[in-house]
């Protein structure tokens, strides 16, 4: 059975292996039992790399070396290997996330203390900067979100406020909770932004107005706003500027709310 490149680097991705651990894997999958060296021809890994990338599967619990001679190798069932990649994956991030929990109190003060010692030599119009990638671009925009006081205004597209569902939802029931003033205009013109927009009506003030931009302002003090229409770029490519200045950023509500209030 041959498989495919994209198949091949799928697997690479998901289980954190080298091209030879890939191809070697796959071909013991579609054997069922065989040799180093039937592996090898099987998979056109070089027989002098062969043992060693077996001897690394196994020690990851991905195949089994069966005893007698000559030795061979069993394939393990891609169900249990996906449970012990999945088990290990959630063992290690619980460890990072209690590893994270212990820098509390006077760590997280330092570190306060040093930012905030840092920042006040700064001159605050000159704090910017740029995000490419809607992933990063969206983490910005949630910090400044979770630490609003009074308002966020967010101007959108249709595409722009069906995504604002899945990444803004748990923040903006918390800003509701807290009182902050939430106005998003977006066209409203696609079938799937309506639906999200009464979604979202329960935790901000929704209007359809096109104002033909994308921009997030936090407590008319600091901006994000997108130099491209989403429509045709890749979430990838997508590229937003933060500002940190009240002048801006207030210029900014202030326009929204003309428009908002017509």
């Amino acid at each position: 059975m041959t498989v495919s490149q994209e198949l091949l680097k799928k697997l690479r991705s998901a289980f954190n292996l080298n091209i030879y651990e890939a191809k070697v894997w796959t071909a013991l999958l579609s054997k069922g039992v065989a040799t180093a060296g039937e592996l090898s021809d099987m998979s056109n890994v070089p027989r002098s790399r062969s043992y060693d990338v077996l001897e690394s599967l196994e020690k990851k619990g991905f195949i089994v070396m069966k005893l007698g001679r000559p030795i061979k190798y069993l394939a393990v069932q891609p169900k249990e290997i996906i449970k012990r990649v999945k088990k290990t994956i959630q063992d290690k991030a619980e460890e990072e996330v209690k590893s994270i929990d212990k820098l509390q109190g006077t760590d997280v003060d330092e570190l306060a203390l040093l930012y905030k010692n840092g920042i006040e030599h700064i001159d605050p119009t000159s704090i910017a900067g740029s995000f490419k990638g809607r992933n990063s671009l969206y983490n910005h925009i949630l910090g400044l979100m979770s630490d609003a006081k009074s308002s966020v205004v967010i101007a959108t597209t249709d595409d722009g406020l069906v995504r604002k569902v899945e990444y803004f939802k748990s923040t903006l029931r918390k800003l509701k909770q807290s009182k902050v003033n939430i106005l998003i205009a977006a066209p409203l013109q696609d079938p799937r932004a309506k639906e999200a927009s009464q979604e979202l009506k329960e935790y901000a003030k929704v209007k359809s107005l096109d104002i033909n931009s994308r921009f997030v302002v936090v407590d008319g003090k600091q901006a994000v706003f997108m130099i491209n229409h989403d429509k045709n770029i890749h979430e990838s490519a997508d590229i937003g500027i933060w500002v940190n200045s009240p002048f801006f950023a207030l210029s900014l509500k202030n326009m929204f709310d003309v428009v908002w209030n017509k």
